[in-house]
């Protein structure tokens, strides 16, 4: 499943980077119409976290994210062929849904699979999934300075693929024992009661949201970016993917070694208070973009970058941590699938949140970066209670997240 991280994420820094840039000047869409295709796309990608999580208690995993990383490949495909609005939105639509519900199978496989070390193998698989990040972002950058139409199509065909190559490479994993279902030769069978509903439990719900919020980082690297360089700054537009490739490698180099402060529930919650710190300092330093030339444009871009890179590393191995923590062993999957719809949601109003702080200008980045520092603070608060209840804790033989 490592490799197929790799695989997947490589196509999908090739997409990921430029997607924006291709829908304003292949598409021919404007920024509203740019920004309101990812959020309805996202909205409808909202479902697929909570189905991801339902069919994992029931069917085996392997086949389900097969039949998900096909869908992938045929809606990116499907792009190329028009550039009517519905049809692009309908198109993005089944692509985010198929992504969201491949994401959590993917995190609920690590899960099983890792055992204790449940943080250190997520920090691992995501280094692995950034270096095919950084790959594919260096391969949009060189495409880019070709400036042609067809030069996108192709990182839009590089998509499709990757997808395709992660089916085939899934299909040569072992299916992972599940706490939920019972296999007996061909027959499976599925709990018949629900222990615990997540959709009950107030406290998780909660953490969700505070999850949506703190998501944010990825609206950054994928709208907010490219189109803050694009219609708001002085900086180079071949700078949004070198940004990308800038998060990636940071990723690769940092993660695992950031991962090791977020080791235990208690480590991981103490890690939201810098966490909140790195958010303020990215959101300033897109505000300061706005007052210099070039030369001041790119470099505090890229400090933003640098600054969403290490608050999206420190959120990931929180997040890690506490999403399994807060969850009752015998209803991971449903959990998970609860706990996805924060990037799902995400997905949705990450590209309306960071088009409303560019049409705020500066001060829109700034109070962005706040609020999602306070964010932390609320979240700290949250579970502080619940993590008191050793009851509620994961044994240690049940693991991880993405």
């Amino acid at each position: 499943m490592l490799a197929v991280a790799l695989v997947d994420r490589t196509g999908s820094g090739l997409w990921a980077s430029v997607s924006v840039l291709y829908f304003t000047y292949v598409s021919g869409l404007s920024v509203a119409q740019v920004g309101t295709l990812a959020a309805l796309a996202g909205a409808v990608g909202i479902a697929g976290a909570p189905l991801g999580g339902r069919i994992a208690d029931r069917l085996p995993l392997t086949r389900v994210l097969i039949a998900l990383q096909l869908l992938r490949a045929l809606a990116s495909l499907a792009l190329l062929t028009s550039d009517n609005y519905a049809l692009l939105l309908t198109f993005s639509a089944l692509g985010s849904l198929g992504d969201r519900a491949a994401n959590v199978l993917t995190k609920l496989y690590a899960t099983r699979v890792a055992g204790p070390d449940r943080v250190r193998y997520q920090a691992l698989n995501r280094s692995l999934a950034n270096a095919g990040w950084a790959l594919g972002g260096l391969g949009a950058a060189a495409a880019l300075t070709l400036g042609t139409t067809a030069a996108y199509r192709w990182l839009l065909v590089g998509d499709a693929l990757s997808f395709l190559a992660a089916a085939l490479l899934t299909l040569r994993c072992a299916e992972p024992p599940s706490p939920s279902r019972t296999v007996a030769g061909s027959h499976t069978s599925a709990p018949t009661t629900d222990p615990t509903s997540p959709w009950r439990d107030r406290t998780y719900l909660l953490y969700v949201a505070t999850e949506t919020v703190l998501f944010l980082d990825d609206a950054v690297f994928k709208v907010g970016l490219p189109l803050w360089i694009a219609h708001a700054g002085s900086a180079p537009h071949g700078l949004a993917p070198l940004l990308m490739v800038l998060n990636n490698v940071m990723v690769v180099v940092l993660q695992l070694h950031l991962a090791r402060f977020g080791a235990t529930t208690a480590a991981a919650r103490r890690l939201l208070i810098p966490l909140s710190a790195a958010f303020a300092l990215g959101g300033t330093a897109m505000a300061l973009s706005a007052t210099g030339g070039t030369v001041g444009a790119t470099l505090f871009l890229t400090a933003a970058a640098a600054a969403f890179t290490v608050a999206e590393m420190l959120h990931a191995t929180i997040s890690w941590e506490l999403s399994v923590a807060l969850a009752p062993a015998l209803a991971q999957g449903t959990y998970l699938g609860v706990h996805g719809l924060a990037q799902s949601a995400q997905r949705s109003i990450g590209p309306l949140a960071v088009t409303a702080a560019i049409a705020a200008g500066p001060a829109g980045w700034t109070l962005f970066g706040a609020a999602i520092a306070l964010t932390c603070g609320i979240q700290h608060r949250t579970v502080r209670d619940r993590l008191a209840e050793p009851a509620l804790s994961v044994p240690p033989v049940t693991v991880s997240e993405h």
